[in-house]
């Protein structure tokens, strides 16, 4: 291929950070090929080199430069360009697509903070108002209507809004971006606490920036238990997925073997790759991310596929407002998810696995590298897993801030460098998946089901629930609750149940329930007693999505809520298909004229708008981007 370079040399500290990422990963000997090439400012590249693929390496090294200087620059872009043979304007696109990424000088020290759903009601907004005071105002991303000007005056620290960051139960919450330092996560945040971080490295700050510690993990409700707060010793033989979340050392696999770590490992190994798919059949086990697919029925056709090789593929970007499960489960139990997709990979024929970590999650993806090295260290990744002859080992990836790339074939793209766009569907990803092979993906949640489904057999599994919801379900309770949290229970259980579990609701009975997160769908009281199973929501027009329970009092603002799940949207549409890209953003200016005024003629646009983006959006984005408004508006909430 042809490379139009721009004649900028990186500094030392931009290439250094790149060499960090890629070499070892790809060909050392590059640097001296490229200058060797160059004839013009153009480089001449292409052949055996090109065809090896390193371009998936992209996103690993705008990662790398990003941690280390605060900013990717058209230099530091080129030089990375250089060492991938990736045409520089298709590495721009790839780095201005996500959120977590500069391209535009900024700070060193950046706080993202939650201006979402559930933060923004719960000292989000006051946050807010203090760094204004202080900083000046939120920093906008290049290709924001009004983008901030490049740092001026050697400013060190700025500020932004963000979008949920999957910390709900301590809300409020901000991820500090830290240029050469850990990132991390304050949950609760103060305003105080953020300037301090903020400034820490600065000269005169209190002390050191946090370190990327984990939040603490939510109490878990036993199943069937009808306390709020359950003593976790006395109930952690009821729970099936969080049973070692709080009495396990999350690091420690020597404490996770104790606890029964990597027996359903060994069992698979017993079973074969078909006993391992009869028994997940036989489970009745379904996706947990959504759209509740049979796992089986996936993991099947990759298994029997005739191309090679196959992937596996962890889902755990996991950033639908309001969902921060699979968050608690890697940070606590991060060797189960590692144990649950060695057995996939065992299972489906593939000998490489990619977990795909939420950007936005710092102490989940530092917990799970600590896992992948020991792991590696004792034998259970790599080649000759417990000494079988399998080979299986696993990559991690962090995201950059797209919600969009919760879908499995826009992960795909990103994986693979490009930008993270969904695909068209036929073909499905168990045909032409990562790299054009087929690939099983799954969230983490749905992963980890896989342990105690070998460990009791899949018929034991499909016991618990109902006949067509079969298992537990992991359940993300927030906003007005007493005791928000991540809740394990039967399918089954009703919705009213599951809030009193929680210590009920505050300020009353609530006026409306938001089930599935933003892309789920309101509830209104009538519906407390729904039980909480695929069928059955389905059956009031509602979906259990991603395992979102967020209550709202009476005296909510549903027009400020609404109108930021609108914004949302608006802000994660890739673009990409013109019913979402162009949809999205005349339904957020709709209704803002709908609240403003109640003009009755901007409730039909909405519903056509809803129908246009429903029948004719590429993915599950704009399909849903109107759910939640359109069932505001049926229950009033608006009004």
């Amino acid at each position: 291929m042809d490379l139009h370079l721009a004649a900028a040399e990186p500094t030392a500290g931009e290439r250094s950070a790149v060499d960090a990422v890629l070499d070892g990963v790809v060909p050392a000997a590059a640097g001296s090929e490229l200058q060797d090439a160059a004839r013009g400012g153009r480089i001449e590249l292409g052949g055996a080199r090109a065809r090896r693929g390193v371009r998936h390496q992209l996103l690993p090294a705008l990662h790398g430069v990003q941690d280390a200087i605060g900013w990717i620059s058209p230099a530091a872009l080129g030089y990375i360009c250089r060492r991938l043979d990736v045409p520089p304007a298709e590495a721009y696109g790839v780095a201005t697509f996500y959120a977590l990424l500069a391209t535009e000088e900024r700070p060193p020290r950046v706080a993202h903070v939650c201006d979402d759903i559930v933060c923004r009601n719960a000292g989000g907004a006051e946050i807010c108002r203090r760094l204004q005071q202080r900083l000046g105002p939120a920093h906008e991303a290049a290709g924001a209507s009004h983008p901030s000007p490049p740092a001026a005056g050697g400013a060190r620290a700025t500020w932004m809004t963000s979008p949920c960051l999957g910390l709900c139960e301590h809300a409020p919450a901000v991820l500090l971006q830290l240029a050469g330092d850990r990132d991390a996560a304050l949950a609760p945040a103060g305003a105080d606490e953020v300037c301090a971080a903020l400034a820490a490295g600065d000269g005169g700050s209190p002390g050191p920036a946090p370190a990327a510690e984990p939040v603490p993990a939510s109490p878990p409700a036993a199943v069937r238990s009808s306390a709020p707060q359950a003593d976790r010793a006395a109930t952690a033989a009821e729970l099936t997925l969080l049973r070692r979340v709080g009495t396990v050392a999350p690091e420690s696999l020597d404490d996770y073997r104790r606890h029964g770590g990597y027996a359903a490992l060994r069992r698979a190994f017993e079973l074969g790759p078909e006993g391992v798919l009869r028994e997940l059949d036989e489970s009745g086990l379904v996706g947990r991310g959504g759209a509740a697919f049979p796992t089986a029925k996936k993991w099947q056709a990759v298994a029997h596929a005739a191309a090679r090789p196959h992937y596996v593929v962890c889902n755990a970007d996991e950033s639908e407002p309001g969902t921060f499960k699979d968050r608690v489960v890697m940070e606590q139990d991060p060797y189960a998810v590692l144990e649950a997709l060695t057995i996939a990979g065992f299972a489906t024929g593939a000998t490489q696995g990619y977990l795909y970590v939420r950007g936005e999650y710092p102490a989940a993806t530092e917990r799970l590298q600590v896992a992948l090295a020991r792991a590696r260290a004792r034998g259970l990744l790599g080649g000759d897993i417990l000494g079988t002859g399998v080979t299986f080992d696993i990559d991690l990836r962090r995201g950059a801030g797209a919600y969009i790339c919760g879908e499995e074939t826009a992960l795909f793209n990103s994986l693979e460098g490009f930008r993270g766009e969904p695909r068209s569907k036929p073909p499905y990803p168990t045909e032409v998946g990562l790299f054009g092979k087929p690939t099983v993906v799954n969230n983490v949640e749905t992963l980890v089901n896989l342990l105690p489904i070998l460990l009791a057999g899949g018929r034991a599994y499909a016991a618990q629930g109902t006949a067509q919801s079969t298992g537990t379900k992991l359940f993300c309770l927030s906003g007005a609750v007493a005791v928000p949290g991540v809740y394990e229970v039967e399918f089954g259980v009703t919705l009213r149940q599951l809030l009193e579990l929680a210590g009920g609701t505050v300020g009353g009975t609530p006026r409306a329930v938001l089930l599935g997160g933003a892309a789920g769908s309101f509830v209104g009281p009538e519906h407390l007693d729904v039980p909480l199973t695929f069928e059955d929501t389905r059956r009031i027009g509602s979906t259990l999505g991603s395992g979102v329970v967020m209550p709202f009092a009476p005296n909510t603002d549903f027009p400020d809520i609404v109108r930021r799940i609108a914004r949302f949207f608006r802000d994660e549409s890739c673009g990409q298909c013109v019913p979402c890209r162009v949809g999205t953003a005349r339904q957020e200016e709709s209704l803002a004229r709908l609240c403003g005024n109640g003009a009755g003629a901007e409730r039909a646009l909405l519903g056509d708008l809803a129908q246009v983006m429903g029948d004719a959006s590429i993915c599950a984005l704009g399909h849903t981007a109107a759910t939640a408004l359109q069932s505001a508006l049926a229950l009033g909430l608006l009004e």
